[in-house]
């Protein structure tokens, strides 16, 4: 059970629901009980021949009573107890979400997506049963077995304790299989995360099996993820399959004692008939608690494997977070230094950045460019903090970057980066991700500056058009302008556009450098491009070479220089004519 210690808050919080069912379970219990009290009373009464018609109508009006008592507050418990583990469910849920955000980039690119749904739906689901009817079986078990027995030895106890013999055996199966069924649920849930994530990847990429025509090779590479997740659900049932049958030849095993030797008693008038008659309804009472003792084992254990997954992924600590200490300040003005940065590459070759020097001041436009794996990504993502840097190199209006918040910078920072991510909605609701409070008319202004209003406008329900997962209804540079509208609107103090515009048109691009250099004034902006036009608009470039800063200075004095950037100039131009010639 300490797998469930970590729920504890939300057990507490839920506490009087669960007190108040687990009572009115009790009250189920005991009115159950009364039952075979009023029919032994009644078959006493119908052998020594002394009943009328209106008490036997009185015996039928108890029995009455007594099942809507037990409907009412069956209705209660059920109510309350299975609420409750909803309500646990959903916290846990989101506890599970919140704390999947608060995560890393590196831990999601060491775990697969399917292992992630598969915690957030099966085993929490899990969790859940096990809260839920694991709980109450585990009570009824105790409660309707005790209270059974002491009915049973009211009647005769040395019955009782016939009756009982078998019972010992069940304490021992159980111990055995619950064992066995907790590792192997454990393997089984594995197998499940496996099957997920082959179903997602499989969906994602349909394009590209469709383009290859690798259908039937897909089929039956999720064919035998299939079959290994079936033949491990095959393994729990064996185990299951033969604890239940053995619980239940142990309950009849009772039944046949008493039915012999409860029998005799009764011939030579030791106990009544109808105490015979309520013995026999209490041995088969009893029956139930033993059989819902497996059904429970197998809940908890189940829900305990899946919790232990879960307590694994909450015990996971963010390798970027906030330190004691940070700073939760106002705007920051965009003036950034960067001393002595070195990144280290992490398998002992060439440093992804090293020793970079760079003052950035207050509304000044700085583009990087470099050759493919010069590092500029790497530097983006370590002023945005999504890569984490040494400490003492990167300053932010004069404070280092670890004192202050991530929420303070990153809502500081409005951030385009290569890889494209719109969600399957609409496109107000994609631009408006970062502002959601945002007016219709900011977002409509901020799609015009990113250029995609007018094309938007042209779709049938314009910006209310939903698009498809990952926005793949829509151009690459659509996507492109979608997530530039996106930044715009959040109307940042500093702006990093790294390599957004490589999926759009050259005139689309001039229009669009147009619109931003106006939004842009005042702002400290950084833009990674390999495109000409954003270079001549830079009030610095930033050449970087194999991690290092090869060169720096304006347009016109770099290309004078006849170095690196004159030479990357010089291609990128011959390139952009021949894309002109084409068209």
């Amino acid at each position: 059970m300490k797998s469930f210690k970590t729920l504890k808050a939300d057990l507490f919080r839920n506490r009087w629901r669960i007190l108040t069912g687990l009572g009115a379970l009790l009250i189920v219990d005991v009115l159950q009980l009364l039952i075979p009290r009023v029919v032994k009373y009644a078959i006493d009464d119908l052998t020594e021949g002394r009943v009328s018609s209106s008490q036997l109508l009185l015996y039928g009006t108890w029995i009455f009573i007594l099942a809507l008592g037990i409907g009412g507050f069956r209705y209660v418990w059920r109510y309350l107890l299975l609420g409750a583990s909803r309500r646990v469910e959903k916290s846990l849920r989101e506890r599970f979400f919140l704390h999947l955000q608060t995560l890393s980039s590196s831990y999601f690119s060491r775990t697969k997506i399917g292992d992630l749904m598969a915690h957030a739906v099966n085993d929490i689901e899990s969790v859940r049963m096990a809260l839920a009817l694991g709980l109450v079986f585990i009570v009824d078990t105790v409660i309707l077995g005790v209270l059974t027995l002491f009915f049973m030895a009211y009647i005769h106890p040395l019955l009782t304790l016939y009756a009982v013999l078998p019972m010992p055996l069940i304490t021992v199966i159980t111990l055995v299989f619950s064992r066995r069924i907790h590792e192997r649920y454990e393997v089984l849930q594995k197998t499940f995360a496996q099957l997920t994530e082959r179903v997602r990847e499989s969906i994602a990429a349909i394009r590209v099996i469709k383009a290859y025509a690798r259908e039937e090779t897909e089929m039956e590479k999720l064919s035998r993820v299939s079959r290994d997740y079936v033949n491990k659900n095959v393994g729990v049932t064996r185990i299951w399959g033969m604890f239940f049958p053995l619980l239940l030849f142990l309950s009849n095993l009772s039944m046949a004692i008493v039915l012999y030797l409860g029998g005799r008693l009764t011939i030579v008038q030791s106990i009544s008939a109808g105490d015979f008659v309520a013995f026999m309804s209490y041995l088969g009472m009893l029956a139930w608690p033993m059989m819902a003792l497996g059904w429970a084992i197998n809940m908890i254990q189940r829900g305990a494997a899946s919790m232990d997954r879960l307590n694994r992924i909450f015990g996971e600590t963010p390798e970027i977070c906030d330190a004691p200490g940070v700073i939760s300040s106002g705007p920051l003005k965009g003036k950034v230094q960067i001393r002595g940065l070195t990144v280290p590459s992490g398998n002992g070759g060439t440093p992804l950045l090293e020793d970079i020097d760079l003052d950035i001041h207050e509304g000044e436009k700085i583009v990087i460019v470099g050759r493919t794996g010069a590092g500029k990504t790497v530097l983006c993502h370590l002023l945005a903090r999504i890569l984490e840097s040494p400490e003492g190199s990167i300053f932010f209006d004069g404070t280092e970057i670890h004192r202050i918040s991530l929420k303070t910078l990153r809502g500081n920072i409005g951030y385009v980066p290569q890889d494209i991510f719109l969600f399957s909605d609409t496109i107000r609701e994609n631009i408006a991700f970062g502002r959601p409070d945002a007016s219709r008319e900011e977002v409509d202004e901020a799609a015009r500056i990113a250029q995609i209003y007018d094309e938007v406008m042209e779709f049938p329900s314009g910006m209310d058009t939903v698009i498809g997962e990952k926005g793949v209804t829509l151009s690459g540079g659509q996507r492109q302008r979608v997530s530039i509208a996106r930044a715009v609107l959040v109307n940042p103090p500093i702006f990093i556009l790294d390599d957004g515009l490589s999926s759009v048109d050259i005139q689309t691009e001039e229009r669009i450098l147009g619109e931003l250099e106006r939004f842009l004034r005042g702002k400290t902006s950084i833009l990674v491009t390999h495109r000409i036009a954003p270079l001549r608009r830079a009030d610095r470039i930033l050449v970087l070479e194999q991690g290092r800063v090869a060169e720096v200075g304006d347009h016109r004095n770099l290309l004078d220089r006849s170095g690196i950037y004159a030479n990357l100039y010089r291609e990128r131009e011959m390139e952009e004519e021949l894309e002109k010639e084409k068209f």
